[in-house]
């Protein structure tokens, strides 16, 4: 009787120490996340603005290209894409932690640099690649509907209707970039108008399919279910599940593979699936985990240690935006598989690919060291190990 009473009081123990690890865990990844920022604002930051550098450290020498009247001026800022990621970011970090300084952070910093890109003069209005200050630049819709998705995310969050506003212009910029060519989809650049690519229509269902949970309204639903499925027919490989890069408008197909294309279509599938609890989009995201986690993903063996999945070197930012098709499918199915790879992946980083400035380079096991760290890599590593930390 002694030793069945010892078992029960030692059950809840187990599990409170259990729970005790994981809320560790789960701080020490905010925790990461929070010290990467600060090291971003650190390095970034230009002095008495709301915008940021593209590199460190910089390079006075360095010019922005792709303005829209093909003159070059210095880079004195990021672009609007990098500048987007701390967005993302700044997002994650409010999203897990419910603090109000990250709050603050999004309307007091991030919001105010974005405006800076904002092109109020073309129609319909929406956020240029580089500030305005330096004349009129090329207007991509991938850029905008990165942004878009985090105001909805934002708004999500805040209820705030200045944020889902904002979602909403970004949209009808979107919508601008439709037309039947190609049987549908949205094209990549609104300057450049000679192919669709993955980069913009993946994440514009994703986009439409947010916004349709934010509002309700069906209009949304149905243009995110057909962004999808345009998508699924015109770029993936049926040999492997992944997608291709895009496609031009004499239907020559670019071939190469990105994790965040896939991993975009992979969050579609998964929207898809949770609003309408058909199982053939459930079976869409497995599939096309499994391929992303054989592709983006290899085997690793540390100087100590047992091997792992460690990701592979390139665009983080890329593998961020992927993580969120993992984790919007982990949220269906419950598989940790994809996401372990990820988390031994960002405990390795820390150690292995941080310098002493607190950036990292953008091959993760630290074999190889980038001179300039860019602003996008950071920004990314921050959003992946903020929405780790709730999964640890």
């Amino acid at each position: 009787m002694k030793r069945l009473l010892s078992i029960f009081l030692f059950v809840p123990c187990l599990l409170g120490a259990v729970q005790s690890d994981k809320r560790a865990a789960s701080m020490l990844y905010v925790q990461r996340a929070k010290q990467t920022l600060d090291s971003l604002y650190s390095k970034y930051s230009v002095a008495n603005t709301s915008l940021l550098r593209e590199n460190y450290p910089f390079d006075q020498k360095y010019s922005a290209t792709y303005l829209a009247n093909e003159t070059h001026v210095s880079n004195q800022f990021s672009y609007l894409w990098p500048f987007s990621g701390t967005f993302s970011a700044v997002n994650a970090l409010y999203e897990v932690t419910g603090d109000t300084i990250y709050r603050s952070l999004l309307y007091h910093k991030v919001m105010p640099g974005l405006e800076e890109y904002l092109d109020s003069v073309r129609k319909p209005n929406a956020y240029s690649s580089y500030v305005r200050s330096a004349g009129l630049s090329d207007r991509f819709y991938d850029d905008n509907i990165w942004l878009g998705i985090d105001f909805v995310d934002t708004y999500m969050l805040t209820k705030d209707p200045l944020l889902i506003g904002k979602a909403k212009l970004v949209w009808r910029f979107i919508e601008s970039g439709m037309d039947g060519k190609l049987g549908g989809g949205i094209y990549w650049c609104e300057q450049k108008k000679t192919s669709k690519n993955t980069c913009s229509n993946a994440p514009g269902a994703v986009l439409a399919l947010k916004l349709f949970e934010a509002t309700q309204d069906s209009s949304y639903y149905w243009q995110g279910r057909a962004l999808y499925e345009w998508t699924k027919a015109s770029l993936q490989d049926s040999t492997d599940y992944l997608y291709f890069d895009h496609v031009a408008l004499d239907g020559k197909i670019g071939k190469a593979k990105y994790a965040y294309n896939s991993g975009q279509m992979l969050q579609a599938a998964s929207l898809l699936y949770q609003f309408t609890k058909d199982q053939h989009y459930l079976a869409d995201a497995q599939k096309l985990a499994n391929a992303c986690y054989l592709s983006f993903f290899y085997d690793f063996t540390p100087s100590s240690g047992g091997p792992f999945k460690l990701l592979k070197e390139g665009n983080i930012w890329f593998k961020a935006v992927m993580l969120r098709g993992f984790i919007e499918l982990y949220r269906l199915d419950g598989n940790r598989i994809y996401l372990n790879a990820f988390i031994e992946s960002l405990d390795y980083a820390w150690d292995h690919a941080r310098d002493g400035n607190g950036l990292f380079s953008t091959d993760l096991s630290g074999k190889q060291e980038n001179a300039r760290k860019w602003l996008l890599t950071e920004a990314a590593i921050i959003e992946m190990y903020a929405r780790l930390s709730i999964l640890k």
